[in-house]
């Protein structure tokens, strides 16, 4: 069977406890590998801190929606380059 090209995923992590939070993750790692991409809607901080990609809408101004992007992965590989340094 192939795998799906992408899931959706809204709040499904706000019952469980960290280690469950640990284990969804891992979950969605392995979704990604076997090449399905997820999107997840999430409240809960540990979820994000997993996240590759962070989307997010803003209102700069009234009335008008913003699609925001941010590639935690290249925030992460600048982090670990900046503690090498010192």
């Amino acid at each position: 069977m192939k795998p799906a090209p992408f899931c959706f995923f809204d709040e499904v992590d706000a019952p469980l406890d960290d280690v469950n939070v640990v284990r969804f993750a891992d979950f969605l790692r392995e979704l990604a590998a076997a090449g399905t991409q997820g999107v997840v809607i999430t409240h809960n901080r540990m979820t994000i801190e997993k996240a590759d990609v962070l989307l997010g809408v803003t209102t700069e101004e009234p009335g008008v929606s913003k699609v925001i992007s941010v590639r935690l992965t290249d925030y992460k590989s600048e982090k670990e380059k900046d503690e090498v340094r010192f």
